[in-house]
C-alpha cells in the first residue's frame, strides 16, 4: 500500500452488519473483475458472502448501450446470509447506460457512486437519456458522488509503460481501490493477485497505480469521507475457500473419482454457462483427470459413454439446446445400462434464448426428453457448495444403479460464488465398484443378470477374459442381453427400467421440514431458489406468520416421505424461475392443489418476492376466516 494511505488519517468508519454492492459498467469496463477481487478480499477479511454476477446475453453489444451493461453484486455481512441481496445499497456505475439499466434496483437513499468522464453527449444519448442525469435532480432521492475516474486513471498510469486504449483498461481497478477505501477492504490481496496475474508488466504496474490511485482519491477527497466498516463473520471452525457452483461441481466429481477408485473422463462441448467445468476439470490431470473437449454436443456425450463402457466414471456437461442434442446417445447409455453423469447448467430458453441469464427451464425436459419409456434419476443442487456434494450423490446412484443420471444446476449457480468450508476428505462415501468377474466354468456371461435389491446390471470391463458381451440400443432379451423383439420380453424389460429407477428412492434421505410444524403453509422448492425461499420464509417468520420450507435435492425419484409430508399442509406454495414445472410434477403424482409463483425474467428470485406471496396467501386464508 502507498505511503499516503496512514491508518491516522482515516476518518473512524460506522459499523454496519451487511452491505450489497453493484459494480456495473460496459462489458468491457472489466466490472466481474473488480467484483470479484472485491468478493475475494472480502473472503479474506472473513466476511460472509455471496456474489450473483449478471452478463450481457449478446457477445459483442454496441459499447455504451443498455444490452451491454455487465454487473457483479456481491453480498458482505457479518453474519449467515442466504442471498447476494435484493437491492444494492451502493451502485458503482461506469457510464449511463450502466446507471439507467441498475438504479431502478438502488434503495432509496443508496449510495450511487459514479464515473463522471463517461456522462458526455454522446454516451448520455446511447443510453436514452435526454438529460444528464448528474444534473438534472432525477437523483435525489439517492446518496449521489462523482469521480472523474478516466481523468484520474490516465494520470495515474503515466509511466507505466502502457499506451493508446490499453490506457483506461485499468479504470476498474480505480474503481476497485475507491470501493476498497469506503469498505475498509485491504489492497495487499489484490495487489498480491495483480503480481501473480501479470507478472512484471506494464498492465501490472498500471492496475497496481490506479488502484492505489482510487484508494488514495477516497482518503484525500471530502465527499469519501463517510466510510464503513463490516466485521467479519462468525462461522463454524475450519479452513475456507471461496468457491463458485461450477468449480464446486468440478470438484465433486474429482472427489467421486477419488471415491470410487475409477479414473474421471469428461467428454464436453463449450456451451455457456457450463464451459467453465470442462476448464477446471482440465487442471486437474494431475488426479487422472481426463478432458475431451468435442467438436459437438453430439461427440461430447458419445465419448463419455464410450468411457463408462471401458469402466471409467464417465461425466458430460452441457446447457439447455446441448442436452437436446446428446437426448439419443444419453437414451442409448440408459437402453445399455451405463453408469454416466450429464450436467445440466440450465439457462433461459428456448433454442439459444438467454444464455447468460438464469432460468430453471429444463426440469420436465430433464424428466421426460427422451423418445420411448426412459425413466432417469433427476436430481438438483440448491447452492455453490451444494454442488460438491450432489456431484457425489450423482456419480453414487450411477455407480451403484448403473444407470444414467442428470444433474441439473444453472447459470446462478455456476457463476455465483460464497465461502465454502473444505470437507473432511476421511469422511467420503466409500464409491467402490466391483467389476463382473469371469463366469464360472463352462457357464456363459450374463451382461443383464441383475442384482435382486437394486436391480442393477452386472459392470464387465473390456478385456476381461470370458466376459465378452455385446451392447446396444436395440431391447435387449431378460438376463442374456441378446437383441429381443419378444412383445411379452419388451413390457417386462421396461418395467424393469422403471422398477430400478423406482427403488432409488429407499436409497435417498427423506425430506426435512424447516420451519413451523405446525405450519398452514408449505413452501416447496428446488435448485438455486433455495437462498430466496430460506430468506424469504425467514422473512415473513419474523412477522408471526406460520410457514414452513422443504427443498428438493432428488427430483426422480422423489423422496418416500415427501407425499406424507405434503399431506400434512392445507396450502402447498412452489415458487419456480420456470413456468410451474415441478407443480405440474407434485401435481401428476401427488394430486395435491399446488400454488405456483413463476418468475422467466432471467433472474433470481428476491427474498421479499417469496415474503410478499407468503404473506398474501396467508392474509387471504385470514379472510376467508
Amino acid at each position: 500500500m502507498s505511503e499516503e494511505t496512514t491508518a491516522d488519517t482515516r476518518p473512524e468508519p460506522e459499523p454496519i452488519d451487511n452491505v450489497v454492492i453493484r459494480f456495473a459498467g460496459d462489458s468491457g469496463d472489466g466490472m466481474q473483475l473488480a467484483g470479484t477481487r472485491f468478493t475475494a478480499s472480502s473472503a479474506l477479511f472473513g466476511n460472509d458472502l455471496a456474489t450473483f454476477p449478471n452478463f450481457p446475453a449478446e457477445i459483442r453489444a454496441p459499447a455504451g448501450t443498455l444490452a451491454g451493461v455487465s454487473a457483479f453484486q456481491v453480498h458482505i455481512a457479518d453474519w449467515d446470509i442466504l442471498t447476494p441481496g435484493d437491492s444494492p445499497d451502493c451502485l458503482v456505475a461506469m457510464n449511463p447506460a450502466a446507471l439507467k439499466a441498475n438504479i431502478g434496483d438502488v434503495v432509496k437513499g443508496g449510495l450511487v457512486i459514479v464515473n463522471s468522464d463517461a456522462f458526455d453527449e454522446r454516451n448520455l444519448h446511447k443510453a436514452g437519456y435526454e438529460t444528464n442525469p448528474l444534473e438534472d435532480g432525477s437523483l435525489e432521492s439517492y446518496h449521489l458522488l462523482t469521480a472523474p475516474m478516466e481523468q484520474l486513471t490516465k494520470e495515474a498510469v503515466q509511466g507505466t509503460g502502457v499506451k493508446g486504449r490499453e490506457v483506461l483498461r485499468s479504470k476498474n481497478f480505480f474503481a476497485l481501490g475507491l470501493m476498497s477505501w469506503m469498505y475498509q477492504r485491504p489492497l495487499d490481496p489484490v495487489i498480491d493477485w495483480i503480481d501473480q496475474k501479470f507478472g512484471d508488466s506494464p498492465v501490472a504496474a498500471a492496475n497496481t497505480a490506479a488502484l492505489k490511485a482510487g484508494y488514495n482519491y477516497g482518503l484525500t477527497t471530502e465527499a469519501f469521507h463517510h466510510t464503513y466498516s463490516v466485521a467479519p463473520a462468525t462461522l463454524p471452525a475450519g479452513e475456507y475457500t471461496n468457491i463458485t457452483g461450477n468449480q464446486s461441481l468440478a470438484w465433486g466429481l474429482v472427489a467421486a473419482s477419488q471415491a470410487s477408485g475409477l479414473p474421471l473422463f469428461y467428454g464436453s462441448y463449450p456451451i455457456t454457462p457450463a464451459s467453465s467445468i470442462l476448464e477446471a476439470l482440465a487442471r486437474l490431470r494431475n488426479f487422472g483427470v481426463r478432458t475431451f473437449q468435442a467438436e459437438d454436443e453430439i461427440a461430447g456425450i458419445g465419448t463419455s459413454v464410450g468411457a463408462a463402457f471401458a469402466g471409467h466414471l464417465a461425466a458430460t456437461g452441457t446447457s439447455g439446446p446441448g442436452l437436446a442434442l446428446k437426448s439419443e446417445a444419453l437414451s442409448l447409455a440408459l437402453m445399455a445400462e451405463l453408469p454416466l453423469i450429464v450436467v445440466d447448467v440450465q439457462r433461459g430458453g428456448p433454442s439459444t434464448g438467454l444464455p447468460t441469464k438464469v432460468e430453471q427451464s429444463d426440469l420436465l425436459f430433464a424428466m421426460y426428453g427422451r423418445h420411448g419409456e426412459a425413466p432417469l434419476p433427476v436430481i438438483a443442487a440448491a447452492t455453490p457448495s451444494d454442488a460438491f456434494e450432489v456431484a457425489i450423490e450423482a456419480a453414487r446412484i450411477a455407480l451403484k444403479y448403473m444407470t444414467p443420471v442428470i444433474l441439473l444446476s444453472d447459470g446462478y449457480i455456476a457463476n455465483s460464488s460464497e465461502p465454502w468450508k473444505l470437507p473432511d476428505l476421511s469422511r467420503l462415501p466409500d464409491l467402490t465398484v466391483d467389476y463382473a468377474e469371469g463366469p464360472n466354468q463352462g457357464e456363459s456371461f450374463l451382461p443383464y443378470l441383475r442384482d435382486p435389491e437394486t436391480l442393477a446390471r452386472p459392470w464387465a470391463v473390456p478385456g476381461t477374459p470370458g466376459l465378452e458381451h455385446r451392447l446396444g440400443g436395440l431391447e435387449k432379451q431378460d438376463g442374456t442381453g441378446n437383441v429381443s423383439y419378444d412383445p411379452m420380453n419388451h413390457e417386462h424389460m421396461t418395467i424393469l427400467r422403471e422398477e430400478k429407477i423406482a427403488r432409488i428412492a429407499d436409497d435417498i434421505a427423506p425430506v426435512e421440514v424447516f420451519g413451523d410444524e405446525d405450519a398452514e403453509l408449505l413452501v416447496l422448492g428446488w435448485g438455486s431458489t433455495f437462498g430466496a425461499i430460506r430468506a424469504g420464509v425467514n422473512r415473513a417468520r419474523k412477522r408471526e406468520a406460520k410457514v414452513a420450507h422443504v427443498h428438493l435435492r432428488h427430483i426422480n425419484p422423489f423422496p418416500a416421505n415427501l407425499g406424507e409430508v405434503l399431506a400434512r399442509f392445507e396450502t402447498v406454495l412452489i415458487p419456480e424461475l420456470n413456468r410451474g414445472q415441478l407443480s405440474r410434477l407434485i401435481r401428476a403424482r401427488y394430486l395435491v392443489d399446488t400454488i405456483s409463483q413463476s418468475k422467466v425474467q432471467g433472474q433470481p428470485f428476491k427474498a421479499a418476492e417469496i415474503a410478499m406471496k407468503i404473506m398474501q396467501l396467508l392474509d387471504g386464508k385470514d379472510e376467508q376466516r
